[in-house]
């Protein structure tokens, strides 16, 4: 607070942040006006809580009280709006926290804005397959895909299902280091074989990709985060955003000029 009594900007923000309950209530409002009963119901707090909170919000004139309902006022809603983003925005970090390091730097052209509104999978002892999960759902509802980076430890997880998407129409192009070539001559031949001989399979053999996968479906990107040795996947985080599909599709384009297409019809 000012030495002249008023608030600062930082006051209302920490305002708040002070209880759990306070910017999910003013969030509420925006959506649609509400009873005092139903906020809260709707946040677990007392009645007596809720009632105070919505004094606190009259006397800044970010809510107005309608009849026996509660609605936001359009400066209640512009902080709402901001306080939402910057929700979204931690919740976001917090899970990239320990990964983002997996994921493209900033010289690739990338950036963390990027994934503000993606949906984040991060493998956990209870989960460790979540990110390979994300990624079966996601090539379920796409007609054509484009990878690059596609390594071991992502193809071993989920070769099964890509194969059969293959096999069943999706048109498929990947761009992957060396050793997913010997993967799939030592491997898995006969399963790759019956998705070359499908018509939907092109690969390529590039020697100096970055520790990153790219994959473009129809409607999201995604990009996979593998650990330092290449033999887990950490991390998927896909989104429909513009700026990255423009990004992974730039990142697609320049391995692939760099890129003869693999033999591999022959070999298998």
């Amino acid at each position: 607070m000012d030495l002249d009594g008023t608030t600062t900007p930082i006051d209302d923000i920490a305002y708040l942040a002070r209880s759990e309950h306070r910017a999910p209530t003013l969030i509420a409002l925006t959506v649609r006006p509400r009873s005092r009963s139903e906020l809260w119901e709707m946040t677990g707090v007392s009645e007596s809580t809720i009632r105070r909170t919505l004094s606190e919000f009259e006397d800044r004139d970010w809510v107005y009280r309608d009849g026996y309902q509660y609605a936001v006022t359009q400066l209640g809603a512009f902080v709402a709006s901001a306080m939402a983003d910057v929700i979204d925005r931690v919740e976001t970090e917090q899970k990239l926290r320990n990964v983002w390091r997996l994921l493209p730097g900033e010289e690739s052209g990338f950036t963390i804005d990027m994934c503000s509104d993606a949906t984040v999978t991060v493998a956990d002892p209870e989960g460790p397959s979540r990110p390979i999960t994300r990624f079966c759902s996601l090539i379920q509802e796409t007609d054509r895909l484009w990878f690059t980076g596609l390594d071991v430890a992502m193809l071993d997880s989920c070769k099964n299902e890509l194969c059969q998407r293959i096999i069943d129409g999706m048109e498929t192009e990947l761009i992957n280091p060396p050793r997913v070539a010997d993967y799939i001559r030592s491997d898995c031949p006969d399963l790759f074989s019956e998705a070359l001989e499908s018509g939907n399979l092109d690969v390529r053999l590039h020697d100096s990709l970055p520790p990153f996968g790219v994959s473009i479906c129809d409607d999201r990107i995604a990009i996979t985060g593998y650990d330092t040795e290449g033999v887990t996947v950490r991390v998927l985080v896909d989104t429909d955003a513009t700026d990255a599909r423009e990004w992974a599709k730039s990142t697609f384009a320049s391995h692939r000029r760099k890129t003869p297409t693999l033999p591999l019809e022959n070999d298998l």
